[in-house]
């Protein structure tokens, strides 16, 4: 059997979800009408801490749609420099909305305040126009790295000072919560906007969900409908998102305990781990002496998938179809490979 730690996005939805999907009422979202959508958004706007709250594809999608909508063609966006919004969305900042990045190098992800302030612009007809600052929480590339809320308080009071918006993409904002035993909206309330994904460690199938003001989420959803995100009987996808954000926060912490015993086997075979602090692992390979791919080929000839972030770094996600024994059978596979 295939141990898949591969990403949390592997995962597959409960059976409430299905049995949810399937009893699901459903009409036209495009047209409002669909009730199981219009209460996922009343339930998210509730939970994550603000006025109104719109369905979207994908976390790409809430993303993307949030930036379309604080900005104007021209303008720039900051935010750091691995992030998910510049490093995994495909350009779509710059092929969509027609605005310029400037990323900041952060310290496991978290933006310095005066970093910031510093990069956002002065009044000046030769500059681009700063509207838009943008957190990641956790932080994919950091190694799933929670920002903590007095870290994006210190950004937020910068962005409020100058005016300029931020934005949360959040979408694992669910797990950094579990990490500090908060409720997310200690997270949250430094925003004007958050993305979160539903389709991850929360294991619905699809779809994710934007926050902020009614004015906000009003041009939110103009902005969707020209993505073509506008579904039709939605509902049936927006089923199993309630479940996701009412029943499945709960049990992040397993998965978070299944990274750390993951990462101290993984340390006793003295192989350099980054700190671990929710449900991402990242190990570096070359004191194995093998690169990322060399490592993942002899793991998948042992049953075991992870992925690679770098020519030296792999990284394990785990999720709710990991168990303990199966982290226990991927260090006994590592084990294998470090004494093959």
């Amino acid at each position: 059997m295939v141990i898949d730690l591969r990403s949390d996005t592997v995962t597959k939805p409960t059976e409430a979800m299905l049995r949810a999907m399937y009893e699901a009422e459903v009409g036209d979202d495009v047209y409002g009408e669909d009730p199981t959508v219009n209460r996922l958004e009343r339930i998210a706007a509730e939970i994550l801490g603000k006025e109104d709250a719109l369905f979207v594809t994908s976390g790409t999608q809430g993303n993307q749609v949030a930036v379309l909508t604080h900005c104007v063609n021209g303008d720039e966006v900051i935010l750091e420099a691995d992030s998910h919004l510049f490093y995994y969305e495909g350009g779509a900042m710059a092929a969509l909305a027609g605005v310029q990045t400037r990323t900041i190098v952060g310290e496991r992800g978290a933006l310095h305040p005066k970093d910031v302030e510093k990069a956002i612009r002065g009044v000046n007809i030769h500059f681009p126009r700063t509207r838009l600052i943008c957190i990641e929480n956790t932080h994919n590339r950091a190694g799933g790295a929670v920002i903590r809320p007095e870290q994006m308080a210190g950004v937020y009071e910068v962005a409020k000072g100058s005016g300029v918006p931020v934005h949360l993409d959040g979408a694992r904002l669910f797990n950094a919560a579990a990490a500090l035993e908060c409720e997310v909206t200690e997270f949250t309330r430094f925003t004007d906007s958050v993305q979160v994904c539903l389709s991850k460690g929360l294991s619905a199938p699809a779809g994710s969900v934007l926050a902020g003001s009614r004015e906000l989420i009003r041009e939110a959803r103009w902005w969707r409908k020209k993505l073509g995100g506008g579904m039709r009987q939605a509902g049936y996808m927006a089923a199993p998102g309630i479940l996701a954000l009412t029943e499945m926060s709960a049990r992040l912490a397993e998965d978070h305990q299944r990274a750390h015993t993951l990462a101290e086997g993984l340390r006793k075979f003295s192989l350099h781990v980054e700190p671990v602090e929710t449900n991402i692992v990242l190990v570096h390979t070359d004191k194995a002496g093998l690169s990322a791919e060399e490592f993942l080929s002899k793991l998948g000839e042992q049953g075991v998938l992870a992925v690679d972030f770098d020519e030296t770094v792999v990284r394990f996600t785990t999720h709710r179809h990991i168990s303990d024994q199966d982290i226990q059978n991927t260090l006994a596979a590592v084990h294998v490979i470090l004494n093959s």
